[in-house]
């Protein structure tokens, strides 16, 4: 195993999920079920309104949705932008945080397309 100069290997009785992981943080904020997705399309329209991401999102319910949106809103990857109309229009767009994941997520995609191709 490489180790790059801040990483520390675990000692023999320590809990990787005692430490401070940068990896286990980061599927904490993106790594359920449905938030993946949730970004992919955001990415895809650029901003997208919650009734056709819900279109979009096959299989997932109005309360996990809007779960989810809220959860990447609060770790600063999403902007939710709210309109006072009636009816009332709300969109997501991808923050500048968000976008900077994007670059993570696109070597993700490559990597796993790579493997699944593998034979």
């Amino acid at each position: 195993m490489v180790f790059s100069e801040r990483d520390v290997p675990l000692l023999d009785d320590e809990n990787i999920y005692d430490t401070e992981c940068p990896i286990l943080w980061a599927m904490r904020v993106i790594g359920q079920k449905w938030k993946l997705p949730i970004l992919w399309y955001i990415r895809d329209k650029g901003t997208i309104r919650y009734n056709e991401l819900k279109r979009k999102v096959v299989g997932i319910t109005p309360t996990m949705l809007t779960k989810c949106l809220v959860e990447l809103e609060g770790a600063g990857l999403v902007h939710r932008e709210q309109y006072l109309e009636i009816p009332p229009r709300v969109e997501y767009s991808l923050t500048e945080q968000g976008l900077t994941l994007l670059p993570a997520l696109d070597e993700l995609y490559r990597w796993a397309d790579a493997q699944m191709h593998a034979g």
